[in-house]
């Protein structure tokens, strides 16, 4: 089967935005293209006259620290983040969520930029640079911007990237400082589909014996990815026991809508699953920031 008519592999950003402008018909990008390939295989994806390669673009699968941040270009695979020791060290749930997202060929190549700019609510990866407050690059003809990552999801499925105008190059990642510490958790489904039923981010920080500062994410938990604000206030100065988790749970469920999904699970069944996720995850980044 014939994916396109033109290949190309541009070896800088404003290569890759000049091919996309000058195709003669609909372009795409193309990293790990697991997701891609399928749809187009399957005629889930209108046809692809140009396919844009973005793997030779240094930016794009550069992955360092950057004076008080940590950067993983759109690019990366995901085992390549998934075993990097500075990753580990900076943004351990972003490893974790990473590690669970396919099976190990898979991973191989697909990219943490195709996780996210696919948009969907409970894409792990996703899920755990919410929690980590990361933030991304994104390129167009007139330069570079930097945006918060919850700036890139329309609604379930939906981008706010221009198709053909704009490229998702990056992210940004505060990097860990003392005391701080992040995890993610997930339930999927007993016969080992890659999708998760439910998935929760945390980062935090301590201070001796209470939170000093908490981020949360949980997916899917809208139509869009999101951090679970109240459940945060509810947590920020107070020890981590199980009394101030139930706070956290009551306000967490308060804002969340969670669906029914015929492949995954009811909103019932995640309404009753999100407690122990939740306290889980809580207390493995709450023991890691001791």
């Amino acid at each position: 089967m014939k994916f396109c008519q033109e290949y190309l592999r541009p070896n800088s950003i404003p290569e890759a935005l000049q091919a996309l402008s000058d195709s003669p018909g609909a372009a795409s990008l193309i990293a790990g293209g697991t997701d891609l390939i399928l749809e187009l295989q399957q005629g889930l994806h209108p046809p692809v006259h140009t396919l844009v390669d973005i793997t030779g673009i240094p930016e794009m699968t550069t992955l360092e620290i950057h004076g008080e941040e940590l950067y993983i270009g759109a690019a990366v695979p995901l085992n390549r983040i998934a075993s990097s020791s500075i990753v580990n060290g900076h943004a351990l749930a972003l490893l974790e969520a990473c590690s669970l997202i396919g099976g190990p060929q898979v991973r191989n190549v697909a990219t943490l930029g195709g996780n996210v700019a696919h948009a969907l609510p409970a894409a792990d990866g996703t899920i755990a640079l919410m929690a980590l407050n990361a933030q991304a690059l994104v390129a167009d003809a007139q330069g570079y911007r930097r945006i918060p990552l919850s700036q890139l999801f329309l609604g379930p499925g939906k981008s706010s990237l221009k198709n053909g105008k704009e490229l998702l190059v990056g992210f940004y990642i505060p990097v860990c400082q003392s005391h701080q510490a992040s995890a993610f958790k997930r339930i999927m489904r007993a016969q080992g589909i890659a999708l998760p039923i439910l998935n929760v981010a945390v980062w935090l920080e301590r201070h001796t014996n209470h939170v000093a500062q908490v981020r949360i994410a949980v997916g899917p938990s809208g139509p869009t990815p999101q951090r679970i604000h109240p459940a945060e206030d509810a947590l920020i100065g107070q020890p981590l026991n199980p009394g101030t988790c139930s706070k956290a749970l009551t306000a967490l469920l308060d804002q969340v809508h969670f669906r029914t999904s015929p492949q995954r699970a009811t909103a019932d069944y995640r309404r009753h699953i999100v407690s122990g996720l939740l306290s889980s995850t809580l207390e493995t980044a709450w023991q890691r920031a001791a």
